[in-house]
């Protein structure tokens, strides 16, 4: 029943920011269009902009399933774009009523588990620590994210596809490269 009711709250937040910008929209509203009490939103969120970034996580996670091994991490990639261009007018309310920095907290979230994924499938055999992998993982997600987050500052109107390409273009073995530089790297001067 809790997922249940979280997803009407999420269908009616979509509905809703299709004719009013988030920062008009009341409890009140989407309490009524999906038929729940005011109770019951504040059970499962503390306000809408806690709902909005529930639901930006959660439509990364559905477009990330099993898409974080570095032979599928550009269709992960590429399914992150389609999540956040088939909810254009959701993504782009939030990122102007909200702000970027919301947005941005969201997509970090979303590229790091698709990069540490990537960078731990290929440190399986290696003695490499955790913070040299995170670190790593960071660097790239900073890349991801920054593009991406141009893109919609530009209103997606670019094709995310081409974006991607050129993104596996540039990435080509880099990761690998990365790894392999820091196992390289003496203990003492990391």
């Amino acid at each position: 029943m809790s997922n249940t009711t979280k997803l009407a709250l999420e269908a009616s937040l979509k509905k809703l920011l299709q004719h009013k910008s988030i920062d008009k929209i009341t409890i009140g509203d989407l309490t009524a269009d999906c038929g729940i009490s005011r109770m019951s939103f504040y059970y499962h969120f503390k306000d809408i902009y806690d709902l909005a970034e529930w639901v930006c996580l959660e439509d990364g996670k559905r477009a990330l399933q099993g898409k974080k091994t570095y032979d599928t991490w550009q269709e992960g990639m590429l399914q992150i774009f389609e999540a956040v261009s088939e909810n254009k007018p959701f993504i782009l309310n939030v990122y102007r009523g909200i702000g970027r920095e919301k947005i941005e907290n969201y997509l970090y979230k979303l590229t790091f588990h698709l990069i540490a994924g990537v960078v731990e499938e290929k440190c399986v055999e290696s003695g490499l620590m955790q913070e040299d992998k995170a670190f790593i993982a960071e660097f790239y997600k900073y890349g991801f994210v920054g593009i991406m987050l141009d893109w919609i500052d530009r209103g997606m109107k670019e094709d995310y596809g081409e974006i991607v390409r050129k993104m596996g273009l540039t990435l080509y073995g880099n990761i690998c490269n990365s790894i392999a530089n820091f196992e390289q790297m003496p203990k003492e001067l990391r």
